[in-house]
């Protein structure tokens, strides 16, 4: 391509988008409803097939169309975005569904991150694979990804739990629901309300267990603040802190193995009102432990008796 074509206008309406200074056309897209993952915060986590389907698609559809312009003027593209949010769901998506029937393609993007986390777009998507449509995951930044990656924080095995309740008791409960769950918990929380949600974590999960707060991710002032529970809560109960966070908070520590001398005890008191299986089984519930051993363990001591 030479320096002309590359520094060539985009022709009004084409599918273009742009790269530095070069113009690359955008391939067709086939119908489909297309669920394209946007930055959470640098423009410049946008991946290219991304920037492709936003192009190329027939339809854009966004949450607000002054966000998603932003990002449409960084990389030269000229669709036009429609409005789909929770206030208009049911008339903008009847529209979205009606484009899909009549063979066109759609693009859902959500202010930032991926759609269907947190936002309507999952009920759009959901009656698209009702009416049979093919639905494309177009991947790209997730701000709970971004979170479980940088915090620190054990990733083998996590749950994202999307917002907690407002309101403090309902707040607690959920919290304790969550509390054994043996993965690493992801929440998504609001400036004014992280204080006293870390109060209710260090309260309902323990002083001691490990956790990150994230702040305002691949922006200017990103910020990770690692710590446990009680310290985190500590730290932010008279601080005053804006924009987006991320609460990650790591798994519960596994449980101590009970004392053998407790095992003893606790089969040999379960033996005098019940039969020799029951009683293991019974115990096998109170500690954790294997129901066959805890059998064979219960003979010995008969037999030792």
């Amino acid at each position: 391509m030479t320096t002309e074509e590359k520094k060539a206008p985009v022709a009004h309406g084409s599918k273009r988008y742009r790269l530095n200074d070069t113009l690359i056309a955008a391939r067709p897209l086939e119908p489909a409803l297309y669920l394209v993952a946007t930055p959470i915060g640098n423009l410049g986590d946008i991946t290219i097939r991304a920037l492709e389907t936003l192009a190329g698609a027939d339809v854009l559809a966004c949450e607000d169309t002054r966000v998603t312009r932003v990002l449409l003027d960084r990389y030269g593209i000229e669709n036009r975005p429609y409005a789909y949010h929770e206030y208009n769901a049911d008339e903008a998506g009847a529209r979205l569904l009606a484009a899909l029937e009549a063979g066109k393609s759609v693009a859902l993007v959500s202010d930032a991150g991926t759609p269907l986390v947190s936002d309507p777009g999952y009920r759009l998507g959901q009656l698209a694979i009702q009416a049979g449509h093919r639905v494309v995951p177009i991947p790209g930044a997730s701000a709970p990804l971004a979170a479980l990656v940088g915090s620190g924080l054990p990733n083998d095995s996590f749950l994202f739990a999307g917002f907690l309740p407002t309101k403090d008791k309902a707040k607690r409960d959920r919290l304790r629901e969550l509390a054994k769950v043996p993965a690493t918990l992801i929440f998504f929380e609001s400036p004014h309300r992280i204080g006293d949600t870390l109060v209710a974590a260090a309260d309902e999960l323990g002083n001691d267990r490990p956790a990150s707060v994230c702040r305002e991710l691949t922006k200017t002032f990103e910020e990770f603040r690692r710590g446990p529970l009680g310290d985190l809560a500590a730290a932010y109960a008279d601080k005053t802190v804006k924009g987006e966070i991320v609460l990650v908070i790591g798994p519960p520590a596994p449980d101590a193995a009970p004392d053998a001398a407790d095992v003893d005890s606790l089969l040999a008191e379960l033996a005098t009102t019940m039969p020799t299986a029951k009683a293991a089984t019974e115990a096998a519930k109170l500690t954790g432990l294997p129901r066959k051993d805890l059998y064979q363990r219960l003979l010995e001591l008969k037999g030792a008796a």
